[in-house]
């Protein structure tokens, strides 16, 4: 864990780009998964969300992470990190090249956020009452099996191609058994079965993984 002095010395030189990353979140995981996958040169800071570091607050109002420094640019929104990274590191590209495609991934992206990502927010919060983790454990597991055959129409996630949508997906399913959220084995959940293990098993998604997240799967 960095302390509060680096993080005040990281932030005073700003020569280097520098990502403030929880951990254990998947909101950081996948921007770390997108550095890996481009090759980008960035000094990865583990920062504890529950000590919030002043000087990282001065430049986050919402004092959340992750947090991407380049130089004077600060932001602090894991898809505007995404897409200001894919936009500034073309190749390779993980969003389409033409428009139109361009926009139904953006809406797929929305949508995983609203669908997916908010009820494992909500399971994954250690304040969370009790009943509404269980059910948005449920709905979750519900819906993903439900999707599972879709994961076998393509190589990755709607494309033929990784993109921003596997950086998003992976972190997400990577931590479904440490929510005590099974996906059984089935016909109809293998395809997303087999997604998962290309995933897990891509070099970028292994460089991203931080410690905590290692031992999310060894339990």
């Amino acid at each position: 864990m960095t302390e509060r002095k680096d993080v005040r010395a990281i932030l005073s030189k700003r020569s280097v780009m520098a990502l403030f990353s929880d951990p254990a979140d998947h909101y950081s995981h996948r921007i770390r998964i997108l550095l890996a996958e481009k090759a980008i040169t960035a000094q990865v800071v583990d920062v504890d969300a529950r000590d919030y570091p002043a000087e990282l607050a001065e430049l986050n109002p919402y004092c959340g992470l992750p947090v991407l420094v380049d130089r004077d640019l600060v932001l602090y929104e894991s898809r505007a990190v995404m897409e200001y990274l894919d936009e500034r590191f073309p190749h390779p590209p993980l969003l389409p090249l033409y428009p139109v495609a361009r926009a139904q991934s953006r809406q797929l992206l929305q949508r995983i956020e609203r669908d997916w990502c908010r009820r494992l927010d909500v399971a994954a919060n250690p304040n969370s009452v009790a009943a509404p983790a269980a059910v948005a454990r449920r709905e979750l597991l519900e819906e993903l099996v439900s999707v599972a055959p879709v994961f076998g129409e393509r190589q990755f996630f709607m494309s033929d191609d990784f993109s921003l949508l596997d950086c998003c997906l992976g972190p997400l399913l990577w931590r479904l058994p440490a929510l005590g959220i099974d996906l059984p084995l089935t016909r109809q959940t293998k395809p997303l079965h087999d997604y998962m293990a290309r995933i897990f098993g891509r070099e970028s998604f292994q460089q991203g993984l931080s410690t905590i997240e290692k031992e999310m799967r060894r339990r």
